[in-house]
């Protein structure tokens, strides 16, 4: 069985890809800055599926360190094989991201850090011809509106990173997946106005496995999102800008 490095892994989705991967008898490691919490999720999925789970603390704003990181898990841990990038961040007052700090925290914790560790997995998975990626990015990426543009230029700018990194890695039979989620029943969507059908992060963790697993280089989740964002995309520029977006 493969060895999968899950970054972010208290996120809602994060925990509905292990638990999508602990039934299939994978073995987990789940990183992220909490380690209180990355215990006690990993006790549950043990308890859950009898499955081998550990943890790793993991500080993606640390962005010179981390490619030194991945070497000290795969030294700890053993190789990995796979990876899911599930890591992100969105204030919860969106006046936040206008101020430096916030701001600039958005683009490390969405682009950046995400970008320094891949480049270190992708390395390696290259060098041994095996493993994959999956990174999770978001529609917020496909087109820049008002209410969270930085953060949508961190996702857009991933999503391109992923593009890039997919075709730099096919002829090393290394697939990169790119997700694509819609509005998530997430501690980042909670309370936010303006949400419509908001989908069950554990269901997506679910599709996401799956869609790894089909050799699948892009999904939108759910599905109809890849059309609600074709119609996004071309709306024109003159009444895009008009719009409460």
């Amino acid at each position: 069985m493969t060895q999968i490095l899950i970054v972010g892994a208290t996120s809602a989705m994060a925990r509905g890809c292990a638990y999508a991967w602990a039934k299939q008898g994978q073995r987990l490691v789940l990183a992220g800055r909490d380690l209180t919490e990355l215990e006690r999720i990993a006790s549950d999925i043990r308890l859950r599926f009898a499955s081998n789970v550990q943890v790793a603390e993991l500080d993606l704003d640390n962005v010179k360190h981390l490619s030194t990181r991945w070497s000290d898990i795969e030294a700890a841990h053993g190789d990995i094989d796979g990876v899911l990038m599930a890591a992100g961040w969105m204030p919860e007052d969106n006046d936040a991201m206008r101020r430096d700090t916030p701001a600039l925290q958005v683009i490390a914790r969405n682009f950046t850090g995400p970008v320094a560790l891949l480049n270190a997995a992708a390395d390696a998975f290259e060098t041994r011809k095996n493993g994959f990626i999956v990174g999770i990015s978001s529609v917020a990426g496909d087109r820049g509106r008002q209410s969270n543009y930085l953060y949508g230029a961190a996702k857009g700018g991933f999503s391109i990173y992923l593009a890039g990194l997919r075709n730099r890695l096919f002829a090393s039979g290394v697939p990169v997946l790119t997700v694509k989620p819609g509005f998530v029943d997430t501690r980042m969507t909670w309370g936010l106005p303006g949400l419509f059908l908001v989908a069950d992060p554990m269901q997506l963790g679910e599709q996401i496995v799956q869609a790894q697993a089909a050799g699948k280089s892009t999904v939108y989740l759910p599905s109809f999102w890849r059309l609600i964002m074709l119609i996004i995309q071309h709306v024109p520029e003159f009444v895009f800008k008009r719009l409460k977006l």
